[in-house]
């Protein structure tokens, strides 16, 4: 049986530039942590954003029982 699935997607506030990922539980946390925010960098203007998980990813923060 494979592990689910969870789909991270944020968009860089200063260009616009969506960024997408799927990733399974062992490598969010491995990535992000259970943190509640997490850090991003834009791959087309290099900024530095961060996002919470709830919006990035909503199953993962429901899944991981972030929410309050």
């Amino acid at each position: 049986m494979s592990e689910k699935e969870y789909r991270i997607k944020t968009a860089c506030p200063q260009c616009g530039c969506s960024a997408a990922a799927v990733m399974t539980e062992d490598e969010i946390r491995e990535q992000y942590g259970d943190t509640p925010n997490i850090h991003m960098t834009c791959d087309a203007c290099a900024a530095k954003y961060e996002v919470s998980m709830s919006e990035a990813c909503p199953a993962w923060d429901t899944a991981c029982k972030m929410k309050k």
